[in-house]
């Protein structure tokens, strides 16, 4: 099996196959098909799960588990090669470029929840995190309301920069409320002192954190205001597609496949710094797993 990973936007053209397609190929498959080539929406900065290293290459534990798609793709399509094209992508333009078919599948770390699925689809849950709180030690931040009147900042096109608005106006705290185009500015808004907390998912604020020149300045406050559900997103109303995903991923699960890549991206040292995150497998995740669902509702995973 060959894959060939180019790391800079590729144009989107591709020679078109002379093979007949299969009477089941539709939608994204047969596009897969006809142009020999599956496009992997990816984030520059979303450690662990989709981010560049010091080689200027994705990897993370979402990108692993979109190779895995990818493969299933391949074998169900009967090719011998398939040609993957990595295009960056934000929290503000993931789901526009899934939509116009820029993208195949979103490798990040992207919530589902019921409005998303109102424009796409999801995969099974891969992971699930908490909306918390990132600030320094020394500014005594333990909740959302110590931020009244104060610089607050999210990353553009969330569901905390969503959260984060509508709590600020249901509570009246006056916050001012700075919009970062991705998770690394808005940690970079923090280490500056532009903003004195930063409201992301829990797992993407210790990976930024453990990876910063002074981890030991920052905490995560302990409530989460909300759960996260993660997955793989792709283009709505494809069933046909949507099943090889899905199908894909939940062979990772019953194969137990899921364990080992979830180690080595939570609980091993990883790249570029060879930092060990640390970061358990939390028991709503493990609930998923053994019963996977492509649910956007977070009382799902409630324990």
């Amino acid at each position: 099996m060959r894959f060939s990973i180019p790391l800079a936007v590729l144009l989107s053209a591709g020679v078109l196959s002379t093979a007949p397609v299969r009477a089941q190929e539709a939608g994204t498959l047969k596009k897969i098909k006809d142009t020999g080539q599956i496009t992997l929406g990816v984030r520059d900065s979303s450690i662990p799960f989709s981010y560049l290293d010091d080689k200027q290459s994705y990897q993370g534990y979402s990108v692993d588990l979109c190779m895995k798609i990818v493969t299933a793709v391949q074998k169900n399509l009967g090719l011998t090669a398939l040609n993957v094209k990595m295009n960056p992508v934000t929290s503000a333009t993931r789901i526009p470029l899934m939509a116009n078919g820029t993208i195949d599948l979103e490798c990040g770390s992207t919530t589902n929840n019921l409005e998303r699925q109102k424009q796409v689809s999801f995969a099974p849950t891969t992971f699930v995190s908490g909306n918390r709180l990132l600030a320094r030690k020394a500014s005594g931040v333990k909740s959302l309301n110590d931020l009244k009147g104060k610089t607050v900042v999210s990353t553009a096109g969330t569901t905390s920069m969503k959260q984060v608005t509508a709590l600020n106006a249901e509570r009246g705290l006056g916050m001012n409320i700075l919009s970062a185009k991705d998770h690394a500015e808005a940690f970079l808004m923090v280490e500056t002192n532009r903003a004195i907390a930063f409201l992301m998912d829990d797992i993407l604020l210790a990976s930024l954190a453990a990876n910063s020149k002074t981890p030991g300045d920052y905490a995560i406050t302990k409530e989460a205001l909300e759960l996260e559900p993660y997955a793989i997103m792709l283009r709505k109303d494809d069933p046909a597609f949507k099943k090889v995903v899905d199908d894909a991923i939940r062979n990772v699960f019953k194969s137990g496949e899921i364990n080992r890549i979830y180690a080595k991206w939570f609980q091993a040292p990883i790249p570029p710094k060879g930092v060990n995150l640390n970061w358990p497998m939390s028991e709503q995740l493990k609930k998923a797993i053994a019963n996977p669902t492509d649910s956007g509702d977070p009382a799902t995973y409630k324990e």
